[in-house]
């Protein structure tokens, strides 16, 4: 059973495998609190791994462009990813051009 660190509002912040220092709670983890503190972690983890994979294309891009690499450098199954991902993100500029919003219309 993992112990949990709450913050001042009682509220799980934290979860280890070793007692903490003073007061160490023990939970389950099938118990509720510990459930939504695990799912909030994945959560933010995925949408962190969204960002992140952002910044790595708009690097290898940078690389690409200052030809300190060619896109011919990486794997296949990696060239295809990013041409991929390249051009789902050129199709959803054309999009986004093609949106107005209602305060732009005269």
């Amino acid at each position: 059973m993992p112990y949990v660190y709450r913050n001042s509002d009682g509220r799980i912040i934290g979860l280890s495998d070793e007692t903490p220092a003073g007061n160490g709670e023990e939970l389950a983890l099938s118990h509720p609190e510990v459930l939504e503190f695990l799912q909030n972690a994945k959560n933010q983890l995925s949408s962190s791994d969204s960002d992140t994979i952002r910044v790595i294309e708009d690097l290898v891009d940078v690389l690409i462009r200052k030809k300190l690499i060619l896109l011919t450098d990486l794997p296949v199954p990696a060239q295809q990813k990013l041409s991929e991902r390249q051009r789902m993100r050129n199709d959803l500029n054309v999009l986004d051009n093609l949106m107005v919003d209602e305060e732009d219309i005269l």
